[in-house]
């Protein structure tokens, strides 16, 4: 049974750092591609980033650029998420997805399995 645990979330000043992980059991972590999105209250899950499972390709969306990192230990089944400079504006519920096609990791709907996500909150 396929689960996925994200952690690190919590509340920062604007300006601040965070890292978030997302550990995995019950896939075979090294096959699958994974991916960090996030949805504030009334709006739609956007991507932030992904990895394909051999990390040799990296996306992020524009929001992010040149601020997040996301990065992967396959030996941990683990993904990570580094978020610095953060904003007010990047304060959602973050979640991490595991999809084994790796083809279109911005969207959600490609992604075979979720974590309950993890709360991360900027103030100003």
């Amino acid at each position: 049974q396929a689960r996925l645990v994200e952690s690190g979330g919590g509340l920062v000043q604007a300006g601040g750092s965070l890292r978030l992980s997302c550990v995995a059991s019950g896939i075979t972590f090294n096959r699958y591609s994974m991916g960090w999105f996030r949805q504030a209250p009334g709006r739609e899950r956007e991507f932030v980033a992904a990895l394909t499972w051999t990390a040799n390709s990296v996306y992020y969306g524009d929001s992010v650029k040149g601020r997040f990192t996301i990065s992967r230990d396959n030996a941990k089944n683990t993904v990570y998420l580094q978020m610095n400079s953060l904003r007010p504006e990047d304060t959602a519920v973050y979640y991490c997805g595991a999809d084994h096609l790796g083809v279109v990791l911005s969207t959600p709907g490609a992604y075979d399995y979720w974590g309950e996500g993890t709360q991360v909150t900027v103030s100003s």
